[in-house]
This record gives C-alpha cells, structure tokens and sequence, in this order.
C-alpha cells in the first residue's frame, strides 16, 4: 500500500482512512527529516511503506495489544513504535507506547512525530541500560542487537508475563541457538510478510536457564 487515500490493510491489520492520513504524514516528516539525520537509508527510503511501515503493522497484528505499555528499544526512525502506537490511536487507545531512543538528533525527530501526529506515546533520551526498569507488557527492538542481548534488555525493561516480539533476519536461527543454553522462554515463531528471509520472534516466559 502506497496511499493513504482511504481504508484498507495494512501489514494484517484493518485500518480506517484516518489512521493511513496520519501514517502518511509520518512519511512525509520522515522524508524531511532524512537527510539531515539518517534515519533509514536513501535505498529503503524507496520502499517505505512495504519495507517499514507494513514491516512494522504486521508486528501489531500479530499481538493485537489491547492495554498496557508497549515498550520499543532503539527506536531509531521510529519503526515499529510510531507505526504502533498510529495503529494503537484507532484499535487499541488504552495502549500506551514508550520509545527508547539516545540519539538526540533521532529523539527529537520522534518527539516531533509524536506531537504533529498527535500520538499517545512518549520518548526517553537516554541508553537503554540507563532507563529505569519500564515494566512492559511487549517489548520491541528491530534491527537493533542479537538476541542475546535484546534478552538481556528484556530482563530489565519487561514485565512479568511481558511478552517480546523481536523481527530477525535470515541468521534467527543462528541467534536462537547462541541463546539455548543460558534462556527459557516459550517460542513462536512468524515468517516476516515484507520480507520472505526474516521471522517474527514472539517470546514468552522469558527467564534465564
């Protein structure tokens, strides 16, 4: 989907011609802002709606979060949280979404989506190894860390019966194995739709072996 000129789907979820509007002037910041700041590559830029924002809607179908605090690390660019907590305004508006994010530069670029958007979701400039624990109910992070270290990040940032949903490229398996040993967790595993390589990592029950 390219336009937001009426309804339709989106990345497995039903979205109104509002929510696409809204998603469509976060394409537009997010082109003006690029430049300056790098926030995703000129080459991805050229597919930004397969390649980030259906990428980041299917993350929300999978879940299908009702309540609670959606808790998105590294957030870079703002994929998946900003498309997250746009999908959240219409389907699940008790939902509350926390970005992470230390880069100044990339922070105020998120603040400013969150305040023209009018979103219900807030930033901390600060690393995530320095936020006070977050409590979340989901965790996210793509393309941040390996898995090793997202779990590590989820031992302090996620609540209890939290559950994580980590998007992984091909080398998931490679990943998951590094972490067989030293984790327990209940696994799911999701091929990506925008991207036939990747999987969607849900974890439950995450806890150290």
């Amino acid at each position: 989907m390219s336009e937001a000129t009426s309804g339709g789907t989106l990345g497995g979820v039903c979205v109104s011609r509002e929510t696409l509007a809204r998603l469509k002037a976060y394409e537009a910041l997010l082109r003006k802002w690029n430049p300056a700041i790098n926030l995703v590559s000129p080459r991805s830029l050229e597919e930004l709606w397969s390649r980030h924002i259906a990428d980041s809607a299917q993350l929300f179908a999978l879940i299908r979060p009702q309540a609670g605090i959606w808790a998105d690390l590294g957030s870079g660019g703002g994929f998946p949280a900003l498309v997250v907590a746009a999908l959240a305004g219409e389907l699940a508006p008790a939902l509350e979404v926390i970005l992470v994010e230390s880069d100044r530069r990339k922070s105020a670029f998120l603040m400013t989506v969150i305040r023209e958007l009018d979103l219900k979701a807030r930033v901390i400039a600060e690393r995530i190894e320095a936020v006070a624990p977050l409590g979340a109910d989901f965790l996210s992070a793509r393309a941040l860390a390996p898995l090793s270290m997202l779990l590590t990040f989820s031992e302090r940032h996620l609540a209890r019966g939290g559950i994580c949903v980590f998007p992984k490229g091909e080398s998931w398996r490679d990943e998951l194995a590094e972490v067989d040993k030293t984790w327990s967790f209940e696994l799911e595993c999701h091929p990506s739709e925008t991207d036939s390589a990747a999987q969607i990592l849900i974890l439950k029950g995450v806890t150290r072996a």
